[in-house]
C-alpha cells in the first residue's frame, strides 16, 4: 500500500473531519461537502428496492390472504396422490410449515450473507439473491400442474434464502454507495422496499384479483419477474468501493468505481479516499480476515452487536405483525363491513408505505439514536392504548374507534424510527472487516423474532388476549433502556470514530466519550467529557 504523508483525523460531535497537516484550510465537514444523489446512485437504489426488498416483503405479504385456497389443494394433493384424508389439525400442522419454512429460509440465507458478502461481494451476493427468487417464483408457478406440494416447499425455501441474503447485504451495499450525508437515506431503502412489497402482496392475493383457485400460483410467483429483471441489470451497477478497498485491497478498482458513483474527479474525492485509508488500517491492525466466530469472539465488538441483534431482533418482538393481525378484526368490531375491513387493513398498508417514504427523508433531518427512541416511546403508548382498549372493546361504545387510533398510531410511530433504523444501523456501527458478519447475524435475529412472533402468538392470542400487546409493550420499554444506555449517535460519524465509542463492552459511554484519531504513529484515544448529545 502507498506512503501517506502525515494527517489528522478529527472525531467531535456529529461531524467528522479530515485536515491534512500541510494545508493551511480550516476544517470542513464531509458531509456537507460530498455529493448528493447522482444518476448511478439512484439507479441503484430503484433496481434494488423494485427487484430485491419488495420481493421479500411481497412473500411476507401474499401468503395470508389465500391461504384457504392453497391449504384446500395441498389437502387435495396428498389425497389423490398418497391417498390419506388429512384431519384438519393435521392441514393447519402441514400449513403453518409451508409458512414458517420460509422465515427458516431467511435465517439461513442472512449467515450465508456474511460469507458470500466477503467472498464475491455485495453486488455478487444480491445477483445470487435474484436467481434464488426467481427458482421459487418457477416453483411456485409450477406446483398446482405438477400437483405437488413438494414444490411449494422448495419454492419457499429458496424465497426465504433470497430474502436472508437481501436483508443482510442490501443496507450495506446501498450505505457504502452513498455519500456520508446520504447513508440514513439510502438506508431506510431496504425497508421502503419491504413495506411497498408487503402492500403489494396484499393487494394482488384478494381473492377477486389473484388469489383464488385459479390463479394462486400466479400470484405467489410474480415477485419472480422482478427479481430476473433485477438479476440482469444488477452487473451494470458499480460494485462497493470499501469492499474492493478494504476487503479486496484493489485501491485502483475502488477509486474508479468511487468516482463513477460520484460522477467526479480524484481531487474532489480527497477526504473519501482518506477515510477508506483509514478504515483500512483499522481492519489491519484489527486482523484484516473477519468471519461470523472471530465477531462473535471478539469483545470489541460484543456490544454493538448486541446493539445491532436486539434492534433487529426488538423490531419484530414488539408486535408489528400482531397489530396488523389483528387490524381487520378491529376495523370490523368498529363497524365495518368484511370488504370495508379489508380495505381498511390495506388502507394502514398505505400508511405504512408513507412512512416508510417519509422515513428516507428524516434520516437526513433528524439524529438515528433520537428519532428510535422517540418511535420506542410512542409505539410503547400505542401498544399499551391497544392492550387495554381491546380488552374493553365491548364496554364502551366508543372503544372500537380507541382501538382504530391505537392501530393507526402504531403504525405511524413504529415507521418513524423502530421501523427503518434496525435495517442499516449494522453498517454504521461496524467497520467494513467485521460488518458483513455482523449484518448477517442482526437479519438471522429479525428473521428468528418474526419466527418466534408468528410461532406463539396465536397461542398468546388463545390464552392471554389483548394482554398479549401489553407484553410487546414491556419488550419496547426493555430496546428503549437498553439504547438510550449504550447505542451512540451514528449520523455523521465515521465507523472508525463509532468503533471506539463502544469498544469497551458494558464499560461503554458513547455518549460521554469523543474519539481523536491520529496517523503516523499517533494513538487512538478516547476523552470522556460533558455529554454533548
Amino acid at each position: 500500500m502507498e506512503q501517506r504523508g502525515e494527517s489528522q483525523v478529527l472525531f467531535s460531535g456529529e461531524e467528522s473531519r479530515i485536515r491534512p497537516q500541510q494545508s493551511p484550510t480550516p476544517y470542513r465537514d464531509i458531509s456537507v461537502e460530498q455529493p448528493g444523489w447522482t444518476k448511478i446512485l439512484v439507479l441503484a437504489g430503484i433496481i434494488t428496492v423494485l427487484g430485491s426488498s419488495s420481493p421479500v416483503g411481497y412473500n411476507i405479504g401474499v401468503i395470508n390472504t389465500p391461504g384457504w385456497v392453497i391449504k384446500q389443494f395441498c389437502n387435495e394433493s396428498v389425497t389423490s396422490r398418497f391417498n390419506i384424508a388429512l384431519t384438519s389439525s393435521q392441514l393447519d400442522i402441514l400449513w403453518s410449515s409451508i409458512v414458517s419454512v420460509f422465515l427458516i429460509g431467511g435465517s439461513v440465507g442472512s449467515l450465508t450473507g456474511s460469507l458470500l458478502a466477503d467472498k464475491i461481494g455485495r453486488r455478487g451476493s444480491l445477483a445470487i439473491s435474484s436467481v434464488l427468487g426467481v427458482i421459487a417464483g418457477i416453483m411456485f408457478g409450477a406446483s398446482k400442474g405438477a400437483n405437488s406440494i413438494e414444490m411449494l416447499f422448495v419454492g419457499r425455501i429458496f424465497g426465504g434464502l433470497s430474502a436472508g441474503l437481501i436483508t443482510t447485504i442490501m443496507p450495506m451495499y446501498l450505505m457504502e454507495l452513498a455519500p456520508p450525508r446520504l447513508k440514513g437515506a439510502v438506508g431506510a431503502l431496504c425497508p421502503l422496499g419491504v413495506t411497498v412489497g408487503i402492500l403489494f402482496g396484499q393487494i394482488l392475493s384478494v381473492y377477486r384479483i389473484l388469489g383464488n383457485e385459479t390463479y394462486w400460483p400466479y400470484c405467489l410467483a410474480i415477485s419472480a419477474v422482478f427479481q430476473a429483471i433485477c438479476a440482469l441489470i444488477i452487473p451494470v451497477l458499480p460494485e462497493s468501493p470499501k469492499y474492493l478497498f478494504v476487503i479486496k485491497k484493489n485501491p485502483p478498482l475502488a477509486l474508479k468505481q468511487l468516482k463513477r458513483i460520484r460522477n467526479a474527479n480524484e481531487e474532489s474525492l480527497s477526504d473519501e479516499i482518506e477515510i477508506l485509508r483509514l478504515e483500512d488500517q483499522e481492519n489491519i491492525k484489527q486482523g484484516d480476515t473477519w468471519n461470523i466466530r472471530k465477531v462473535l469472539k471478539s469483545k470489541a465488538l460484543m456490544l454493538p452487536l448486541l446493539l445491532v441483534c436486539a434492534l433487529q431482533a426488538g423490531q419484530q418482538l414488539s408486535g408489528v405483525n400482531a397489530v396488523f393481525y389483528y387490524s381487520s378484526v378491529i376495523f370490523k368490531r368498529a363497524g365495518l363491513s368484511t370488504a370495508s375491513s379489508e380495505m381498511a387493513t390495506i388502507g394502514a398498508g398505505c400508511c405504512n408505505i408513507f412512512m416508510a417514504m417519509l422515513a428516507v427523508q428524516t434520516m437526513l433531518w433528524f439524529k438515528r439514536r433520537t428519532i428510535l427512541l422517540i418511535s420506542l416511546v410512542l409505539t410503547t403508548l400505542c401498544l399499551i392504548i391497544l392492550g387495554l382498549s381491546i380488552g374493553f372493546i365491548d364496554s364502551f361504545q366508543w372503544m372500537p374507534y380507541l382501538c382504530i387510533v391505537g392501530v393507526l398510531g402504531y403504525v405511524l410511530c413504529y415507521g418513524l424510527g423502530l421501523g427503518p433504523i434496525p435495517y442499516f444501523i449494522g453498517s454504521e456501527l461496524f467497520e467494513v472487516g467485521p460488518r458483513s458478519s455482523a449484518m448477517a447475524l442482526g437479519s438471522m435475529a429479525n428473521w428468528t423474532g418474526n419466527f418466534i412472533v408468528g410461532l406463539t402468538f396465536p397461542t398468546m392470542d388463545t390464552y392471554l388476549g389483548a394482554t398479549s400487546f401489553l407484553i410487546f409493550a414491556a419488550i419496547a420499554v426493555g430496546l428503549f433502556i437498553f439504547a438510550k444506555v449504550y447505542l451512540p449517535e451514528t449520523k455523521g460519524k465515521d465507523a472508525c470514530e463509532v468503533y471506539h465509542l463502544v469498544e469497551h463492552g458494558f464499560k461503554s459511554r458513547p455518549l460521554n466519550t469523543r474519539v481523536t484519531v491520529l496517523e503516523n504513529g499517533g494513538e487512538l484515544s478516547n476523552l470522556t467529557e460533558k455529554s454533548y448529545l
